[in-house]
């Protein structure tokens, strides 16, 4: 064959490949815009799949949780029944609730089992169809009175949230899923604390709510820029 002509047939192949790899993951949230690393992202999309049982739930929730920590960790959340309920027990401080299918994108958190009757009272509320103003004012008063626990000041949350609900079947990441941490000091304030009311730059922690039962550290995660 003419050498030109085989030079030609390898480039119109090419170019057939690189479009086909475009359209598969077109919608993906797999950054690449690179011809020359399509084909990897491609691979990359094809190891994440939907959270489709509450095996995979549990995985996903586990995420949230320090590493070293995932094992003797309690999950609840909502099954592949829709039912709220304990999806794992635990043996340690943790309790991590799963991603709620109802809601888009993915959202798993972790807190310290001290937190369980805020975190439980809230859900209660909401369930009642509390607004969100409303759980708020509910618990300030009990918190007040005494009748609600706070918990121990200087409690965590951990949050593992993105806009995918994909993962990875082997490792159980979400797809683009980032971490944030908030840490609970009721009544806690910028003046007691030291900290700004308001973050003064990504990743800076700040004080939110404060003065209140749901006095809080925030630390968010750093932007990521996309290229």
């Amino acid at each position: 064959m003419d050498i030109k002509k085989l030079i030609t047939a390898f480039v119109f192949i090419g170019c057939i490949v690189s479009c086909n790899s475009s359209n598969k993951t077109e919608g993906a949230n797999v950054e690449s815009t690179k011809s020359d690393t399509e084909s990897i992202s491609v691979e990359v999309t094809k190891n994440f799949t939907e959270i489709d049982s509450d095996e995979a739930r549990i995985a996903t929730a586990l995420m949230a949780a320090p590493a070293e920590s995932r094992d003797g960790s309690k999950v609840i959340g909502y099954n592949m029944a829709g039912e709220f309920v304990t999806l794992k027990e635990g043996t340690n401080e943790y309790i991590c609730i799963a991603d709620d299918p109802d809601k888009v994108g993915f959202n798993a958190a972790c807190y310290h089992k001290s937190l369980e009757p805020f975190m439980a009272r809230g859900r209660a509320l909401r369930a009642e169809g509390k607004s969100a103003l409303e759980v708020f004012d509910i618990r300030e008063e009990e918190a007040k009175s005494g009748e609600l626990d706070m918990g121990k000041s200087g409690a965590t949350l951990h949050i593992y949230y993105g806009a995918s609900s994909l993962y990875n079947l082997e490792t159980a990441e979400v797809e683009g899923a980032q971490y944030r941490y908030v840490v609970y000091m009721p009544w806690a304030t910028s003046e007691s604390t030291g900290l700004p009311e308001k973050p003064l730059a990504s990743n800076h922690p700040w004080i939110m709510n404060p003065g209140t039962h749901r006095a809080h550290i925030m630390i968010s995660p750093l932007v990521i820029e996309k290229e």
